[in-house]
């Protein structure tokens, strides 16, 4: 496991990280006890969540509360969470310190906006994120789910305003799903913003288990959450799976493992968040970790897409 500081910030994260959307949603709170053990055993630290995750919202976070308090793990694990829109002063505040209560925890090492409010001005929502690090509940914020336009706008306002910046986004980034390439990544790279790369798996579909036309198979992700199929089921997505397979089955590797690498090799991409619902999917990672594309192999299946 490689571990690097994310963006201008003191904390150092591992190259995987652990997304724990499938908490209390797709697997329950013994599966998901495995899960962790399994990715801290491996020297996966860093863990993210979000108010909203687990089903029912906080749902998650409890889960993560418990075993924390339950294995003593807290000073191993570098601890992120989200706060879902309206972004008002009250609500992010509010929030972060629901979210302290149901992680058991003293502050929150990573503590994002899960996505863009046009109806908030934007300086009340940083305000609010200043006060938390002020109070000492949050040592550091990030932004999800945005715009390179939007975090421009942020770290501009931040700066103004002599509040701690950004050190990290989180978007959604993989073999089909690439939007962030054009501007987001650049900019981050120019502004010493850390990226945590999420759904690097699109949701499941680079796995290789849907066909095009084919039936939805019975509790897979895409069927949980069906909001993504947009994304993902067209000509060109089938297209890159289709080019992923045959180069997969070339390199003698499992697809997932092929698209998971395909993300690690992206030097801009400080940690990839994996969502796991059995340890099974800590050790796929882990192989796509040990693959370490070249650079000429991750051009090549750049080129599928």
């Amino acid at each position: 496991m490689r571990y690097q500081f994310l963006g201008q910030s003191d904390l150092s994260v591992s190259s995987i990280g652990l997304g724990c959307v499938t908490f209390g949603r797709e697997i329950d709170e013994a599966a998901a006890y495995a899960v962790m053990d399994r990715a801290l055993a491996a020297g996966i630290t860093l863990f993210d969540t979000a108010e909203v995750y687990g089903g029912s919202p906080g749902r998650s976070e409890e889960i993560i509360g418990r075993w924390l308090a339950e294995q003593r793990t807290r000073p191993q694990i570098v601890l992120a969470t989200k706060v879902r829109p309206p972004l008002s002063r009250d609500h992010v505040i509010a929030s972060a310190e629901a979210s302290l209560r149901r992680l058991q925890i003293d502050v929150i090492d990573l503590f994002q906006m899960h996505a863009w409010d046009a109806q908030t001005p934007l300086d009340e929502t940083l305000e609010a994120l200043a006060r938390l690090t002020q109070q000492g509940k949050v040592r550091h914020v990030g932004f999800s789910n945005c715009a390179a336009w939007q975090l421009c706008k942020a770290l501009w306002y931040q700066e103004r305003a002599g509040h701690p910046p950004l050190v990290a986004v989180q978007p959604p980034y993989n073999l089909v799903v690439r939007d962030s390439e054009r501007e987001l990544l650049p900019l981050c790279a120019d502004q010493q913003v850390g990226v945590l790369a999420y759904s690097p798996l699109g949701s499941g579909f680079l796995t290789g288990k849907y066909r095009p036309g084919g039936e939805m198979p019975k509790g897979t992700r895409m069927e949980i959450v069906p909001g993504t199929i947009p994304s993902y089921f067209h000509a060109a997505g089938f297209r890159i799976l289709d080019g992923l397979r045959q180069k997969a089955e070339a390199l003698g590797v499992p697809i997932p493992v092929l698209a998971l690498a395909w993300v690690m090799a992206e030097p801009r991409v400080t940690s990839v968040l994996i969502g796991a619902r059995s340890p099974a999917h800590i050790e796929q990672a882990l192989a796509a970790d040990a693959l370490a594309l070249s650079a000429d192999q991750r051009a090549a299946l750049s080129g599928l897409s």
